[in-house]
């Protein structure tokens, strides 16, 4: 694993066969956008055979609207090169900008009950705040 410090983010990549995963750790705003960005281009010049690109985003703290640009921005370069684009363990506030905003669809995404609970959830009380008349 390679880790690329920022002030406010960090960015480490794993990678394998096919695949390259970027654990996002910090904020992810105006001040980083383009860090997340260059790292992203930088795997995807590096590995021309890349089919699956994952960000883990379990670390994240926040995300303003230059952080969503950032996420469309590398979607559009993940996508140019035909690379499928994965959002990991997308923490309550960054699930809730993505349904808001319209751009969940374009991330491949866990499975909700794959999910593993969020950062300082207890164990009591349902895993789903919404849950749905039959359940």
């Amino acid at each position: 694993m390679t880790a690329l410090p920022s002030p406010l983010l960090t960015v480490t990549a794993e990678e394998g066969p096919g695949w390259v995963r970027l654990r996002l750790t910090g904020d992810l705003d105006y001040d980083t956008s383009s860090e997340l960005v260059a790292r992203a281009m930088e795997q995807l010049a590096a590995r021309p055979g890349l089919d699956e690109l994952y960000l883990d985003c379990a670390g994240l703290e926040m995300c303003d609207s230059m952080g969503v640009s950032a996420l469309l921005q590398v979607h559009r370069d993940t996508a140019a090169r035909r690379v499928r684009l994965h959002v990991e363990e997308a923490p309550p506030f960054l699930d809730r900008i993505m349904r808001i905003t319209g751009i969940d669809h374009l991330f491949a995404r866990q499975e909700q009950k794959d999910r593993r609970p969020a950062r300082g959830a207890g164990e009591e009380g349902p895993s789903d705040p919404h849950p749905s008349p039959t359940s």
